[in-house]
């Protein structure tokens, strides 16, 4: 049985752990509220590039048919190597954050059917790009230490290396897993084909109809000078390169998420076993002095 000493030391030890997992969970919900705040000024240029890549290819008829074939991003190819971009984080104390991710991301490769050599893994965090390459994937390309509110300077690198390899048919289609914030409390996964961009990159009304291109703020058709094929051959590598860095953020918000709720059941965890503790030192003590009494109490019994 634990002196009570040692339950002395670990009630003091519990507290400092509670006081550490306390801190982090607010640390960890400001981080929370930066990149929301963040995010959402992102969002109003994310939605103008897909409103006009949305009209602009369905007003030229160029997301089905042979009209596809005209754009590099849009057209489909036949399916030889995959890339997938993996979003998790670069430590632990998230909770379940990074093994969903991989448990997932493992599911879709699974899915697609390929081998090892058919499958091109871009990371974003060191556990992601950690797992794949200890189990013989290629990693293409990977991103460590991004900050906790990413700008599109410091992942520009990767997003670019994404489109570029894909404009050089290094791989066929390219997939996004990571974890969608939903609120403070969900997060759940999501993996999305952003190459090549078909509609269901893009939002849509109830009767599943381009929302962006049929909002009533644009003509039916842009005077341009140039072809719509040339105009979109420009446009539609940064609208891809906008749904990346979008992810990205997402994911992000989704591990401030993540680590503000571990803490928070962590420094929960702690203060119930401190609780526990201290219930043990009271009965452990109280025995003690009952103990003590004990044998005061026989020891003048036998000096009478």
């Amino acid at each position: 049985m634990a002196s009570l000493q040692d339950i002395k030391r670990r009630i003091e030890s519990t507290k400092k752990t509670s006081q550490i997992t306390s801190a982090m969970q607010m640390v960890s919900t400001s981080k929370l509220s930066q990149i929301q705040r963040h995010t959402s000024g992102y969002l109003e240029y994310a939605n103008k590039v897909e409103s006009i890549v949305a009209h602009l290819a369905d007003s030229n008829d160029l997301f089905e048919g042979s009209n596809a074939s005209k754009v590099p991003f849009l057209a489909k190819r036949d399916i030889v190597n995959v890339g997938i971009l993996v979003i998790t984080s670069d430590r632990g104390l998230v909770g379940g954050y990074n093994n969903q991710i991989i448990k997932q991301t493992n599911a879709l490769i699974e899915q697609l059917g390929l081998s090892n050599d058919h499958i091109v893994i871009f990371a974003i965090g060191g556990k992601g790009a950690d797992y794949y390459r200890k189990r013989g994937y290629q990693v293409a390309f990977e991103d460590r230490e991004i900050t906790d509110v990413p700008k599109f300077t410091e992942v520009i690198d990767i997003v670019k290396e994404i489109t570029e390899q894909y404009a050089l048919q290094k791989f066929d289609e390219m997939y996004l897993t990571y974890n969608h914030y939903k609120n403070r409390i969900t997060n759940e996964f999501a993996t999305t084909k952003i190459l090549p961009i078909t509609t269901d990159n893009f939002q849509k009304d109830e009767s599943g109809d381009l929302a962006l291109a049929n909002d009533g703020n644009y003509h039916k058709s842009y005077e341009i000078e140039s072809d719509p094929v040339e105009l979109l051959q420009v446009i539609l590598p940064q609208f891809a390169q906008s749904l990346i860095y979008g992810a990205i953020l997402d994911a992000k918000t989704a591990e401030h998420s993540a680590s503000a709720s571990a803490m928070s059941a962590a420094t929960d965890n702690a203060k119930s076993l401190i609780d526990t503790l201290n219930l043990r030192y009271n009965r452990a003590r109280q025995a003690a002095i009952t103990t003590e009494i004990t044998e005061i109490t026989g020891g003048m019994a036998a000096l009478n």
